[in-house]
């Protein structure tokens, strides 16, 4: 990439899954891309601490909070200038960025970030402008409730994945015994919402069972779905392989 790139990261103020910020952040820092973020009033962010220490998940943290990886990753994010001096969400415009990422998370804090008004129009501006846009688990959810000029759904006509009905409702199963309806940001799933305003149901991609989480070494168990100039992914455990095919997406988007 021969020339600098600015990506915009907005969150909420709290509750944000730490590895679908971390990780994508550190490879696009490796990278030398700057990672812009953003917050509602522009003070730090706090990630939802279930997944990032595991605490008050019991014997289902190895399977649900965040992996070692992704615990290094979000602790040098936190660090970064860019992380500790957020912009306010109001103060954003698409033609300052060279692309987008949507992270995700499902904790009640990111109901702010999910109905912003701001961040819909935001994200609109992006998809007009045909610039480089990464959604990643509830992320998506933002993407699907940004409606264009045209009244539909930015994602119409675009073929995508996002957290499946099956992890979802699964994840709510084993823990709504003590943290109730935690894994549930809403009744309906993510999947259900998302499948509502695309052109066609089939333009819904689950990708295989995701059993285990990718890696820098196992790219090949993550699974993302890109359309254009979007890439979409399902999870935590698509992290890495997410941050990398944004990464190129916004190589490939400079060479055109």
């Amino acid at each position: 990439m021969s020339k600098a790139k600015t990506i915009l990261m907005p969150i909420p103020s709290r509750d944000f899954d730490p590895s679908e910020t971390g990780i994508p952040w550190r490879i696009l820092n490796a990278a030398g891309v700057d990672v812009i973020f953003a917050t509602p009033d522009g003070e730090m962010g706090q990630c939802d601490h279930y997944m990032l220490t595991g605490k008050g998940l019991g014997v289902l943290a190895p399977l649900l909070a965040a992996d070692k990886i992704a615990r290094e990753s979000y602790a040098l994010m936190e660090a970064s200038p860019s992380f500790q001096d957020p912009r306010e969400w109001s103060e954003l415009n698409a033609a300052d960025f060279d692309g987008l990422i949507l992270p995700g998370g499902h904790a009640k804090g990111m109901i702010e970030y999910l109905e912003s008004k701001i961040l819909q129009q935001l994200v609109v501006d992006f998809f007009r402008k045909e610039k480089p846009v990464g959604a990643i688990c509830h992320g998506v959810v933002l993407a699907s409730r940004s409606i264009g000029d045209n009244g539909q759904s930015v994602l119409f006509g675009k073929k995508t994945t996002a957290l499946l009905k099956t992890q979802e409702l699964a994840a709510w199963a084993l823990t709504s015994a003590w943290l109730g309806r935690y894994y549930r940001t809403y009744p309906q799933t993510v999947e259900d919402e998302v499948k509502s305003v695309l052109r066609s149901k089939s333009d819904f991609l689950k990708g295989p069972n995701p059993l285990l989480r990718d890696n820098p070494k196992a790219l090949s168990r993550g699974f993302i779905v890109e359309d254009g100039n979007y890439i979409s992914a399902r999870w935590p455990g698509d992290a890495h392989l997410f941050g990398h095919s944004f990464l190129k997406l916004l190589a490939d988007d400079a060479c055109s």
